[in-house]
């Protein structure tokens, strides 16, 4: 066979994987990639252009002298929490102001954009076997990967001209525009890179993604300590998003900065080629731990089995709302002089929060927030029984003596628990992180646990939904669950601030929900959302029970 493979191989050919030939196909896949994609990355794309574009204008109407932008810059550099949360201000200009708000965030949801779209498109096909398929054909050993690269450096890069336009058709200075663009697209594209190196660590699409968001984690950390604590300031570098806020966009851009962006996701995707072409398909370089032969005696059951499979993504969660909660709890104590700097931005304060006690209105709307997030939970939670339809683990389990209703229903009582668990942990965190800077404790914690409650019939609605649209439309469960949880975010984060009329308000659960803590409590709105939860996913199981498997 030895000497066959030396008489077959072409004269200056390189063995697959290993030079020219192991990029044969990229290009198809490319395309291939794209259509899937086709509707994804545009929504990512105009997520990002409409939520920079309404700061942008906001900002325009709120900030309208220089006393008043001067005022608020003075504020944000004294305020440690507020500098961990969003980093410092860079310039009064308006322009200045809106990277403040939005650059962080920005910067890491593209960051998140990049990691999905790569893992997706190369640890998630492989673990699905597609990509032992497109193996099969006439395809190199890299071109997966650099397609799924192609595919993910392009959304990054996308963004760029896309918040430039945007900004400068509101009348921000193109060169700050297209810096700020630029800001965000490339630390989409670094850690882009970042989660291919991950999927060629593990077998699994989930933990791939998971190291990944870790990674991303690390980096809000080292820029936030950075930004906050004296004496660490070197620590920015450390992080592609401190390296966003080092270009100072709308304030004398700095152009070198983006070299770092650019020789990071060179290095890490080159680091990840040569970690792909030295392991077998299928395999992940990192030792995958080998399980018990027998399951202990506490995992006999549809819902222990639900809580193992679940419990690692809810602890991360738990640990994401407990850090934002302290954080956010801690900056309370600024909200009012920050406010105070312009009449508009308190007004819309006020309409967000619900009622006119400014500290109230920040902490209703920040648990508000929670409530949207702690929404994204139940809905991923509940799509796992979606995944395990899908990818074919359901059907051993449902080949016991395991009903469908029970094994679902395990699933969403660990969603319905779990996001309770979350609201209260991160109102707790809040109370401590508000209380521990300004006093009173012990009536703050009952308060904002009690308001983070408050979000939950919110958040069992959309809980609801995916279980409806997975029992009885399962082929479109994530995209429209998803796609009811943005509309929600959207309407509820963004419809107050700009006037929304009411029947466009009412259209997400998270409006009829009282403005915790400070309102006055109905109950009756909070009941009927529960009963919408039940009704959602009451029809959602008994679709599952009559239904065939996918």
């Amino acid at each position: 066979m030895t000497a066959l493979a030396t008489r077959t191989r072409r004269p200056g050919r390189r063995v697959a994987g290993r030079g020219p030939a192991g990029l044969t196909g990229t290009a198809t896949l490319i395309w291939l990639g794209l259509r899937r994609d086709r509707i994804v990355l545009p929504v990512w794309v105009y997520v990002f252009a409409a939520s920079i574009a309404s700061t942008g204008y906001s900002f325009r109407h709120l900030y309208t002298s220089p006393a008043q932008r001067l005022a608020l810059t003075a504020s944000v550099q004294h305020d440690p929490s507020v500098l961990a949360l969003s980093g410092p201000v860079f310039g009064t200009s308006a322009g200045s102001l809106v990277a403040w708000k939005v650059l962080v965030f920005a910067a890491a949801a593209a960051g998140l954009m990049g990691i999905f779209t790569v893992v997706r498109h190369t640890r998630d096909d492989e673990e699905q076997g597609r990509l032992e398929l497109v193996g099969a054909a006439v395809a190199g050993r890299q071109a997966p990967l650099a397609a799924g690269l192609a595919v993910g450096f392009g959304g990054g890069l996308a963004l760029i001209p896309v918040i430039a336009v945007v900004q400068a058709a509101l009348g921000y200075p193109l060169a700050g525009s297209v810096a700020l663009g630029a800001a965000v697209g490339l630390s989409g594209c670094v850690f882009a890179a970042v989660g291919a190196v991950c999927a060629q660590l593990t077998v699994s699409a989930r933990t791939a993604r998971g190291m990944a968001v870790g990674v991303l984690g690390v980096a809000f950390l080292l820029r936030a300590v950075g930004d906050a604590a004296s004496g660490t300031s070197w620590l920015r570098w450390a992080s592609p998003l401190g390296w966003a806020e080092q270009m100072r966009v709308y304030a004398n851009p700095r152009w070198g900065v983006t070299i770092l962006f650019v020789l990071s996701a060179a290095a890490l995707a080159g680091g990840a080629a040569l970690l792909a072409a030295h392991r077998d398909l299928g395999a992940g370089l990192l030792p995958v731990r080998a399980g018990r032969p027998q399951a202990p005696p506490w995992l006999r059951s549809p819902l222990a089995l639900a809580w193992r499979l679940q419990r690692g993504a809810l602890l991360g969660w738990a640990a994401g709302f407990v850090l934002a909660g302290a954080v956010l709890g801690s900056a309370a104590r600024g909200i009012g002089p920050m406010l105070n700097t312009s009449s508009q931005a308190r007004q819309i304060f006020i309409r967000l929060g619900g009622h006119s006690g400014l500290v109230d209105a920040y902490l209703a709307a920040v648990i508000g927030i929670m409530g949207v997030a702690a929404g994204g939970y139940a809905v991923a939670a509940v799509l796992r029984l979606h995944a395990e339809e899908s990818e074919r683990r359901a059907e051993p389990v449902l080949a016991a003596p395991v009903g469908r209703v029970r094994w679902a229903g395990s699933h969403l009582a660990v969603a319905a628990v779990g996001s309770v668990g979350l609201l209260v942990a991160g109102g707790v965190a809040m109370a401590l992180g508000e209380g521990l800077t300004s006093g009173g404790l012990a009536t703050l914690v009952p308060r904002l646990a009690a308001a983070g409650l408050a979000q939950v019939p919110a958040v069992w609605v959309m809980a609801g939904l995916a279980v409806g649209v997975f029992g009885l439309v399962p082929r479109i469960a994530v995209p429209v669950a998803w796609t009811a949880l943005g509309v929600a975010a959207l309407v509820t984060l963004l419809g107050p601030a700009i006037r929304l009329s009411h029947w466009v308000l009412d259209v997400s659960p998270f409006s009829h929900i009282p403005k915790l803590p400070g309102a006055v409590v109905r109950v009756s709105p909070l009941a009927w959302l529960v009963v919408v939860a039940v009704v959602l996913a009451v029809a959602g199981l008994a679709g599952f029970r009559r239904r065939d498997l996918m």
